[in-house]
């Protein structure tokens, strides 16, 4: 596969990223649907990789899976006047079926709160039924304007997390305990994207929520991404939908809910975070295939020898690592090389005749490209060399994309330091302003408050727009 059909960086950063989405086989347009993309194997193959370490977390933490209709009456939306107004521009409608006009409009799912409490109401009586811890994996659909690739398209998938619980301490926790032990853990662990943890604004909250997490990434282009987020949602869509319980006293209370959710935007984070001018880069954690082997041979006599090795080797890696061979005899082992280079796979083999002699490979990291990540090494103990090179090269992603963060992120002071840092990162800064000004700024600068982090200075400051003196610290950035 030629080297040039992926733009760089430095040329077109937007091209560059559409070009990687089709080359690497991630997805393509879906044409004849607007705003909707197709999977390619090797996007839905990271996508699975995601839905598998996301769901072990999420049962680990004592929720089941469950599916509701991915119809859902239109009235159910105007009962949570809130949601309604956040998600009106959005919604797709469905009038007629069967040939005939609907008695009542559906909506199709832009997201579950509405239909989820409807059925909730029926199914909570008694404190005895709480906490009831829920999650789904289905897809949803929500009328974008302006669509790419996994970061914003019309339908996309997701897992939308839903609960009910008897106290606002005990949402409160269950928001959090995802944020932390289930999101942000299998980002930076897995994907290998370190993510600020914080709290939305009043503004920037989920409609109809009381309070929104979030976890908050940068990508290549200094620009921020919202790779997750926590909602927990007080006791609003309780009492829209009357989910109550009744509680040791016998008194009848409303159910405090929290909803959560990540999605396949998070294969555009991915993209993002890691990947070059030479193509995707895919931590080892994730990456569908984590080994390549590639043998080279000239003749039928190299290649009964070269494969004997191959299978040797491929029997003792097998069930202890992801890995595929490339045994495809009408392509040139260069066009492989950049092929495997374009799609990602952290660790290539190359076995030809003198490896053979010498009882030695030559191992190449995706994650160091040319003669920096090349080395040679025995055949005997590979399989405890790949799976070291591995973490190796799992750590470096991390520790690069995080001395990356933290080269572009400064604190301002001024309304011109502000102004000037979201063009190149994060901008940390105090923060007394209004909703007003908060709009204000997002107007003037196209940047939002992304979020308020977690960990808050002890110290005071002076507000950057309005000079008051406040302790409360905010991530300025323009975003995906």
């Amino acid at each position: 596969m030629p080297k040039d059909v992926i733009t760089t960086r430095a040329k077109d950063y937007n091209q560059w990223y559409l070009d990687i989405v089709q080359h690497a086989d991630l997805a393509v347009s879906a044409e004849v649907v607007r705003g909707c993309i197709v999977f390619r194997p090797t996007g839905w193959a990271i996508w699975e990789m995601m839905q598998r370490g996301l769901d072990e977390r999420i049962k680990a933490t004592g929720h089941e899976n469950v599916y509701f209709p991915l119809l859902i009456p239109e009235s159910f939306l105007r009962r949570e006047q809130e949601h309604v107004e956040g998600f009106a521009p959005e919604v797709a409608v469905v009038t007629h079926a069967g040939g005939e006009a609907l008695t009542e409009p559906y909506v199709i799912r832009p997201t579950s709160e509405t239909i989820i409490g409807y059925f909730f109401a029926k199914w909570i009586r008694s404190y005895r039924d709480l906490p009831l811890l829920y999650n789904q994996w289905a897809n949803v659909m929500r009328w974008e304007l302006r669509t790419r690739p996994f970061l914003r398209t019309a339908e996309f998938q997701w897992q939308e997390g839903h609960t009910a619980h008897a106290t606002q301490d005990d949402a409160e926790r269950e928001t959090l305990m995802i944020l932390h032990d289930v999101y942000a853990d299998f980002v930076e662990n897995v994907m290998a994207m370190p993510v600020i943890r914080g709290l939305k604004t009043e503004k920037e909250k989920f409609a109809g929520a009381l309070r929104s997490y979030c976890i908050e990434a940068m990508m290549q282009d200094g620009r921020a991404l919202q790779a997750g987020t926590s909602h927990n949602l007080g006791q609003n869509f309780a009492r829209a939908f009357d989910i109550t319980y009744t509680d040791q006293g016998n008194t009848v209370q409303h159910c405090w809910t929290t909803s959560w959710g990540i999605s396949t935007r998070l294969i555009g984070a991915l993209i993002m975070t890691h990947s070059d001018d030479e193509g995707l880069v895919l931590p080892p954690r994730l990456a569908p295939t984590q080994v390549i082997i590639v043998p080279i041979y000239k003749n039928d006599e190299e290649q009964s020898k070269v494969m004997a090795v191959v299978e040797r080797l491929s029997a003792e890696l097998k069930g202890k690592l992801r890995f595929k061979v490339d045994s495809r005899d009408n392509l040139t082992p260069g066009f492989k090389f950049n092929e495997w280079e374009l799609k990602g796979v952290p660790l290539r083999i190359e076995i030809g005749p003198k490896d053979v002699e010498k009882g030695s490979v030559a191992l190449a990291r995706r994650d160091m490209p040319g003669k920096a990540g090349k080395q040679f090494v025995n055949q005997e103990g590979l399989v405890e060399r790949l799976s070291t090179l591995l973490e190796e090269i799992q750590a470096n992603l991390y520790t690069k994309a995080l001395a990356f963060r933290t080269e572009r992120t400064r604190h301002v002071h001024t309304y011109e330091e502000l102004q000037s840092q979201v063009e190149i990162g994060f901008a940390r800064a105090y923060w007394a302003g209004s909703r007003a000004d908060e709009q204000r700024l997002q107007d003037e600068l196209k940047a939002t408050i992304r979020c308020i982090p977690l960990d808050q200075p002890e110290q005071p400051g002076r507000c950057v727009l309005t000079g008051k003196e406040t302790t409360q610290l905010v991530i300025f950035a323009r975003a995906y």
